[in-house]
Protein backbone atom coordinates (compact mmCIF):
# COMPACT_ATOMS: atom_id res chain seq x y z
CA UNK A 1 0.00 0.00 0.00
CA UNK A 2 1.40 3.48 -0.94
CA UNK A 3 2.00 6.19 1.60
CA UNK A 4 -0.41 9.08 2.03
CA UNK A 5 2.05 11.39 0.29
CA UNK A 6 1.41 9.48 -2.96
CA UNK A 7 -2.14 10.87 -2.93
CA UNK A 8 -1.16 14.54 -2.49
CA UNK A 9 -1.63 16.62 -5.63
CA UNK A 10 0.56 19.69 -6.30
CA UNK A 11 -0.25 22.27 -8.99
CA UNK A 12 2.89 23.15 -10.97
CA UNK A 13 3.06 26.43 -12.91
CA UNK A 14 5.88 27.90 -14.96
CA UNK A 15 6.35 31.65 -15.28
CA UNK A 16 7.97 32.65 -18.55
CA UNK A 17 7.97 36.36 -17.73
CA UNK A 18 5.80 39.22 -16.60
CA UNK A 19 4.33 42.38 -18.08
CA UNK A 20 2.38 45.38 -16.83
CA UNK A 21 -0.02 46.91 -19.34
CA UNK A 22 -2.78 49.52 -19.12
CA UNK A 23 -6.30 48.15 -18.59
CA UNK A 24 -7.56 49.73 -21.82
CA UNK A 25 -4.92 47.75 -23.75
CA UNK A 26 -6.01 44.52 -22.03
CA UNK A 27 -9.65 45.19 -22.88
CA UNK A 28 -8.80 45.70 -26.57
CA UNK A 29 -6.86 42.45 -26.89
CA UNK A 30 -8.17 39.79 -29.16
CA UNK A 31 -7.02 36.66 -30.90
CA UNK A 32 -3.43 37.04 -32.10
CA UNK A 33 -2.53 39.81 -29.65
CA UNK A 34 1.06 39.66 -28.42
CA UNK A 35 2.05 40.55 -24.86
CA UNK A 36 5.71 41.49 -24.55
CA UNK A 37 7.35 39.93 -21.48
CA UNK A 38 10.23 41.19 -19.38
CA UNK A 39 12.37 38.13 -20.19
CA UNK A 40 14.55 36.91 -23.02
CA UNK A 41 14.66 33.61 -24.87
CA UNK A 42 17.50 32.11 -22.81
CA UNK A 43 16.40 33.44 -19.40
CA UNK A 44 15.52 30.82 -16.80
CA UNK A 45 11.83 30.32 -16.03
CA UNK A 46 10.36 30.27 -12.54
CA UNK A 47 8.72 27.03 -11.40
CA UNK A 48 5.90 27.40 -8.87
CA UNK A 49 4.34 24.67 -6.73
CA UNK A 50 0.91 25.76 -5.45
CA UNK A 51 1.88 29.37 -6.34
CA UNK A 52 5.14 29.24 -4.31
CA UNK A 53 8.51 29.52 -6.11
CA UNK A 54 10.44 26.26 -5.76
CA UNK A 55 12.92 26.18 -8.65
CA UNK A 56 14.35 27.79 -11.76
CA UNK A 57 14.41 25.91 -15.02
CA UNK A 58 15.05 25.99 -18.73
CA UNK A 59 12.43 25.46 -21.42
CA UNK A 60 13.02 22.32 -23.48
CA UNK A 61 11.23 21.30 -26.66
CA UNK A 62 10.74 17.62 -27.51
CA UNK A 63 8.85 17.30 -30.78
CA UNK A 64 5.58 19.12 -30.25
CA UNK A 65 5.83 19.02 -26.43
CA UNK A 66 7.25 21.68 -24.12
CA UNK A 67 9.00 20.79 -20.89
CA UNK A 68 11.07 22.41 -18.17
CA UNK A 69 14.46 21.11 -17.02
CA UNK A 70 15.13 22.10 -13.40
CA UNK A 71 18.50 23.81 -13.11
CA UNK A 72 18.36 25.30 -9.62
CA UNK A 73 16.24 24.74 -6.50
CA UNK A 74 15.17 27.78 -4.52
CA UNK A 75 16.40 27.49 -0.90
CA UNK A 76 13.74 26.37 1.53
CA UNK A 77 12.40 23.52 -0.62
Amino acid sequence: MGSNIDNVKVEISVVLGRSVIPMHQLLRMGRGAVIELDSHQDDPVLVLANDKPVARGEIQIHGDKLGVAIVDLIPGY
